[in-house]
């Protein structure tokens, strides 16, 4: 594993590069109150309107949230996503928290509305699969995801998860819940470098 603040990966069907960058805590206040300049100087990468968009600003308000409670979580919370060789920002990435309990952690990733549908979220997931493999703690890794929303199912397919259930988010409502397991994560996650 790289620098906890970056790491670099290729994307299982696609040449999609990206590189993930850390968003402290400071940078994630910067971007509530809607300072972009700020909190790009904050993280060394310029960012885009999307990140002080409502739904983002329920990201970063809710991260700084468990950041304050733990400050540990910091290398598995939401970052930003940098599409490579061109250095611009596509999204934001990451994990719900840090491996619970019985080993298992929630993957989250959201691409820019004028980078969907170009492989960014392949990238994503591969490398956020790819990071929770390498750690020893991690036994199961999940993703949730509405029913209807048709391009993220599609995002998912191929890495290995399996439907094992269902469950009512307040915030988003019905969620399917995939699960793969971190031993044998899929040929495609494990023979990208």
């Amino acid at each position: 594993m790289t620098d906890r603040a970056e790491q670099r990966v290729q994307a299982p069907a696609g040449p999609r590069s990206v590189r993930f960058v850390e968003l402290s805590g400071e940078a994630m206040t910067a971007l509530l109150d809607d300072d972009l300049d700020r909190a790009g100087a904050e993280v060394g990468v310029t960012l885009p309107e999307y990140f002080v968009t409502d739904e983002a600003k329920w990201v970063w308000q809710y991260r700084i949230g468990q950041l304050t409670s733990d400050p540990g979580s910091a290398g598995w919370l939401t970052r930003a996503v940098v599409a490579e060789p061109g250095g611009h920002v596509v999204g934001y990435a990451g994990f719900h928290g840090p491996p619970d309990e019985a080993g298992m952690v929630e993957i989250g990733y959201s691409v820019a509305p004028g980078h969907r549908r170009q492989g960014y979220a392949r990238s994503m997931l591969a490398g956020l699969v790819r990071r929770a493999v390498a750690d020893d703690r991690v036994r199961t890794v999940r993703v949730t995801i509405s029913p209807d929303n048709a391009a993220s199912l599609a995002t998912i397919a191929g890495f290995g998860f399996t439907e094992v259930g269902e469950q009512w988010d307040e915030r988003d409502g019905l969620e399917i819940i995939f699960e793969t397991p971190a031993e044998d994560p899929p040929a495609p996650v494990r023979d990208r470098a």
